[in-house]
């Protein structure tokens, strides 16, 4: 009776790892699967937006006859300057026919129009991203460190101007322009852009986790408010400053509406507004443009990417 019974509960000690076992392997399996469809949708998203992009770089190293065969009747016009309908369907290629630097040549060396407006790009943003990020890391210390209802009230004022689009403030920034006789200059563009609420308020909110007893410590080391900002609060906040300027650079390089309104010596204009004014005889010229116009942006996320992530996932621990 004795080896019957340990021989049943052997059988079912057997019986139950195997069942064990297969649960495993399905589990696995429909693991596998949901990870196999969810790879293949981000691909499939990744793809479809990734190839505006691919079309821009690959059509700008086509010849101007070619760009004209495939691309000519969608910028068509009537002798009166109206838009025609397309008759057929538009002839997307992304391998070029025969590969040409025609494009670039002429956007390089010949034409110093684009370089031009590329450059003013840079002397508008470099500095907005520079001085916003410098008045940010100072209001954001002040908000964190000091608290009260006028500072409150103050902070919730930057929230509001913060979700308000940029067309509702754009009719004061240029009264104030004008009446401070600035229009028409670049500093029309700064100054909005240096007091932008945006870093403040992601900055604020970021510094605000840094924990009390960190700033305590310090203080009790001997520490002033000048030591702590600089050695304590700005060292933890390097990720989330690197990540905000990201997102200004990619914001103000991108800008239109302001240049246009604010502005009116076209020679000042950046090439994000020049790009817009560019007609349908300059085509390849314009993948060209838009192709080197792309590369600031690019080399800004991919030498920032892993502060970007850092900035975004901080969570208030102190390493070391």
């Amino acid at each position: 009776m004795t080896f019957r019974k340990n021989t049943l509960s052997g059988t079912g000690t057997a019986l139950s790892d195997r069942l064990y076992i297969k649960k495993r392997k399905r589990r696995k399996r429909r693991t596998f699967e949901k990870r196999a469809i969810a790879t293949a949708i981000a691909a499939f998203f990744a793809i479809l937006f990734l190839m505006p992009i691919v079309l821009t770089v690959t059509n700008s190293f086509m010849s101007a006859s070619e760009i004209s065969s495939n691309y000519g009747q969608v910028f068509a016009t009537t002798d009166t300057g109206g838009k025609t309908y397309i008759s057929k369907k538009v002839n997307l290629k992304f391998i070029p026919d025969i590969v040409s630097f025609s494009q670039y040549i002429t956007v390089l060396l010949k034409s110093p129009d684009y370089l031009f407006k590329f450059w003013n790009s840079v002397i508008l943003v470099v500095p907005i991203v520079g001085f916003q990020l410098l008045v940010a890391a100072l209001a954001s210390y002040g908000f964190t460190r000091y608290r009260g209802r006028i500072k409150e009230m103050i902070f919730f004022i930057y929230i509001i101007l913060m979700l308000m689009p940029y067309q509702v403030t754009l009719v004061p920034n240029y009264l104030v322009s004008d009446w401070l006789n600035i229009l028409d200059s670049r500093w029309a563009i700064w100054l909005p852009g240096f007091f932008s609420p945006f870093a403040v308020y992601l900055l604020t909110k970021f510094m605000r986790r840094i924990p009390v007893s960190v700033i305590e410590a310090a203080q009790i080391d001997g520490a002033g408010e000048w030591q702590i900002f600089r050695r304590i609060c700005m060292p933890l906040c390097k990720g989330c400053m690197c990540s905000i300027a990201i997102l200004i650079f990619i914001d103000y390089w991108n800008m239109v509406e302001q240049p246009l309104i604010l502005l009116s010596d076209e020679a000042m204009h950046p090439l994000s507004v020049f790009l817009s004014k560019i007609n349908s005889g300059e085509i390849g010229l314009a993948f060209a443009v838009a192709t080197i116009y792309m590369v600031p942006t690019l080399l800004v996320f991919l030498y920032g990417e892993d502060y970007l992530v850092e900035g975004i996932t901080y969570q208030g621990g102190i390493k070391g």
